[in-house]
C-alpha cells in the first residue's frame, strides 16, 4: 500500500501550466451546424403540410461565425415575412446556444407554398 500524505500538493497533469489559449481548439464541422440550424428552423416553422419537405440548411463557418442559408416550404395562407422573421430569430438563438457560434446572417428562401384548401379538398372536405 502507498502511504497517504497530508498537505502534499496534488499530482500535476500534462496540461498544468499551459495557458488555455495554447491547449488546442474544438472544431465543429459545417454539416453539424447545418443540422442544428435545420432542426431549429423546423421547430420555428411549426406543423408542416403533409406533402411539405423538411427545412434544410447550408452553412459556411469562418472565424467562429456561421452564415446560414435556410430552405423552407410553408403552408398557405401565411404571413411569409413574419414567419421568416420568427425562423431567423429562433435559428440564431439556437445555433448560438447549442454550438457557441456567432450568427451574423440567416438567409431564408421559401421554396414552395402548400395551399391548405387543396389538401382539404383531397381529404373529402368541401
Amino acid at each position: 500500500m502507498t502511504p497517504v500524505s497530508s498537505g502534499a500538493a496534488p499530482p500535476r497533469g500534462p496540461l498544468d501550466g499551459v495557458p488555455p489559449g495554447e491547449r488546442g481548439a474544438t472544431r465543429i464541422a459545417d454539416r453539424v451546424v447545418a443540422k442544428v440550424a435545420a432542426e431549429a428552423a423546423r421547430e420555428a416553422v411549426g406543423p408542416l403540410p403533409p406533402d411539405a419537405a423538411r427545412p434544410h440548411a447550408g452553412v459556411v463557418v469562418r472565424a467562429g461565425a456561421a452564415r446560414i442559408r435556410l430552405h423552407l416550404e410553408l403552408g398557405y395562407p401565411v404571413d411569409i415575412g413574419a414567419r421568416c422573421r420568427v425562423v431567423r430569430r429562433h435559428v440564431t438563438e439556437r445555433v448560438s446556444a447549442l454550438v457557441g457560434m456567432d450568427v451574423p446572417e440567416v438567409a431564408v428562401e421559401v421554396e414552395r407554398l402548400h395551399l391548405a384548401a387543396a389538401h382539404e379538398a383531397t381529404a373529402g372536405r368541401t
